[in-house]
């Protein structure tokens, strides 16, 4: 106890701790209690670190800095129209014809548990049988109905969406535009003495900068290069699949072991176990290993480099905490406690007595 009300003492005498610990709590907090209010904002956030840095190359091949904005604005919105009316479109259509085709693949997966049985009746019984066939089929009808009442309960929010379409485009022009006028706006709230807590956002800010930026590119090299491979070799659903392929960089590690599942299964129900079916799945393995191990130390090679079980760890406990979002910045996230690990004051270290005293021996000898 002693020695925690210390720590404290000595810490919390300092008014730059205090500020930054007041900054981290206050952040938090808002976070927690407002991130589905804030949903639009954090988007706009999202995309305007992926946009400032078109910004400034632009600027620093001397484009004025309105002319920057104004051309990167209009190729984000030329993009934006591109995934909204024709990706999307399609990825919907892909969608509906893969729920329309589950029946039919539950059917293939009953009688090839039941020819399984068959061959190894001695490893696999009837009741076992049946029981992953209700289990299933009760999840399945599960499953079904929740997506039919979120249908339901969509159209409700298709107002919510449709203000969501223009508010996010709305606050990213001006993110982009005014970023230093807001955070000169912020900072006018903050002490003068603020040196650890500019320290720890400059830091932050480069990291989130880079990780954002190189996330996005992962994502559609990643999702580009898997739709191609797919669509070379025949398989259903490619653009889907190449989607999904995509999308599961955002989780390292666990989304690449998660997406395994439907990629492998569309291949098993088009091919069986054929030679097409090895082909697909070894094509999926090596686009994930190449990621890993190439792509990703590229374009992350400015980031702080994390261990997988921090990693691991911020992923489950910041998606806990808020859903999606923390997900997508649990990298980001652990960077902010490292940052702050990193520029907190280290205890004043007291040398021994002795060698102090051997120390100033050897400067008077001297």
């Amino acid at each position: 106890m002693n020695r925690i009300s210390e720590w404290f003492r000595r810490n919390m005498a300092d008014p730059q701790v205090v500020l930054l610990v007041l900054v981290l709590a206050v952040t938090t907090v808002a976070l927690y209690l407002l991130g589905e209010m804030l949903a639009p904002v954090l988007a706009a956030a999202v995309i305007a670190y992926l946009l400032l840095g078109i910004v400034t190359r632009l600027e620093g091949m001397g484009a004025p800095h309105l002319v920057a904005v104004l051309v990167t604005y209009t190729l984000f919105l030329a993009v934006l129209l591109f995934l909204s009316l024709g990706l999307l479109p399609l990825l919907i259509d892909q969608l509906k014809q893969l729920f329309q085709q589950a029946p039919q693949m539950f059917n293939e997966a009953q009688r090839a548990l039941i020819k399984l049985q068959a061959e190894y009746p001695n490893y696999i019984s009837e009741d076992q049988i049946r029981d992953v066939v209700s289990n299933v089929g009760s999840e399945v009808v599960g499953y079904t109905r929740g997506l039919l009442s979120y249908s339901v309960a969509s159209l409700v929010g298709l107002l919510t969406v449709a203000v969501y379409l223009i508010l996010v485009p709305f606050l990213v022009f001006f993110l982009i535009r005014d970023k230093d006028r807001i955070l000169r706006w912020f900072t006018n709230f903050l002490p003068h003495e603020r040196q650890l807590t500019a320290a720890v956002w400059y830091e932050v800010n480069d990291q989130i900068g880079n990780y954002v930026r190189g996330k996005v590119w992962e994502i559609f090299i990643v999702g580009g290069t898997s739709y191609g491979v797919y669509t070379v070799l025949g398989l259903d659903y490619a653009l889907l699949l190449a989607f999904l392929t995509g999308i599961s960089v955002v989780i390292p590690y666990i989304g690449a072991a998660v997406v395994t599942l439907p990629v492998a299964l569309v291949a098993f129900f088009q091919w069986g176990l054929n030679a097409e079916f090895y082909y697909a799945v070894i094509a999926y393995a090596i686009i994930q290993a190449l990621d890993g191990n190439l792509l990703a130390p590229l374009l992350f090679s400015e980031a702080v480099d994390l261990h997988p079980v921090a990693i691991i760890v911020a992923i489950l406990f910041f998606g806990g905490l808020w859903g999606f979002w923390g997900v997508f910045f649990a990298i980001p996230l652990a960077t902010v406690i490292q940052a702050v690990l990193r520029a907190w004051p280290a205890p004043a270290r007291h040398e021994p007595a002795e060698a102090v005293a051997i120390e100033s021996v050897s400067e008077q000898q001297a």
